[in-house]
């Protein structure tokens, strides 16, 4: 995702039809998919764990220069000075599909503003480069989730993954933010578009909808910090409102859902 508003910018393909169908019956037939992940994340070196991912997304916030956004702010998109097109942060992103993708999914050949055959793509055209979901994918991968984690170019996937029925060996599980306060490592995510009065009583759905998921990672009295990617064409940190009790609370954005990640240790 690009914008978090307005919600007619930015809108991913809709690849959950073909491409997620595809993935999902290889991901629950049990197959290992092949990826680009260095060895010790795919070993891995040290159990999955949430300081590890917590860790990875700090470390990329910071690589972006650790900035905050703040719903709503003025943000005009233009070739030259967009981040994920400048140099050294257009191959980041380039990493993000590479590492967070498995090797069938062509779009693993995408950076920050090239496609698949190395041409720069318009800055009209960037919506169906949408990054946010290679982020995720990328962090956990890279902090050890392995095989079982549903690395997606789309949040819907997993979502939906994280919202079926509960099976051995199952990484992700859907909770209603009303009921459960994230913790560091957790996925919260909110839909938009099309989509935004989604709420997670629709789910499983059938389908992709357009959404956006960021990692959390850490938070204060009334406070949840999540990082996210593609935010405003970089990565970005966003401090959510959350009561006494750390749930989420009175945010513009519809976060309909929080992915709980069962990481094999803390």
């Amino acid at each position: 995702m690009k914008r978090f508003v307005p919600h007619n910018k930015k809108l991913p393909a809709p690849l959950f039809s073909k491409k997620a169908a595809f993935l999902f019956g290889g991901f629950l037939s049990g197959c290992v998919a092949q990826n680009h992940a260095p060895p010790f994340a795919n070993g891995p070196y040290e159990p999955f764990s949430r300081s590890a991912a917590v860790a990875v997304a700090l470390r990329e916030w910071r690589l972006w220069g650790a900035e905050t956004y703040t719903y709503g702010q003025s943000y005009t998109q233009h070739a030259a000075t967009m981040a994920e097109r400048q140099q050294g942060l257009w191959q980041r992103v380039g990493e993000y599909w590479w590492e967070g993708m498995n090797t069938s999914q062509p779009d693993s050949r995408w950076t920050g503003k090239h496609n698949a055959r190395g041409q720069i793509f318009p800055v009209s055209r960037n919506g169906h480069y949408a990054w946010s979901a290679a982020f995720i994918s990328y962090v956990m991968r890279i902090a050890g989730a392995g095989p079982n984690f549903p690395y997606a170019p789309d949040h819907a996937f997993y979502i939906d993954y994280a919202a079926r029925p509960y099976r051995p060996g199952k990484l992700l599980i859907a909770e209603n933010p009303k009921d459960y306060a994230p913790r560091q490592g957790d996925l919260v995510c909110f839909a938009r578009g099309r989509a935004r009065n989604m709420a997670f009583k629709d789910l499983p759905t059938t389908g992709f909808f357009p959404s956006h998921c960021g990692i959390v990672t850490g938070g204060g009295p009334g406070r949840v910090d999540v990082v996210g990617g593609n935010v405003d064409d970089s990565v970005m940190m966003q401090p959510l409102h959350a009561t006494a009790q750390g749930l989420l609370s009175d945010n513009p954005e519809n976060w309909f859902v929080v992915v709980k990640v069962l990481y094999a240790r803390n």
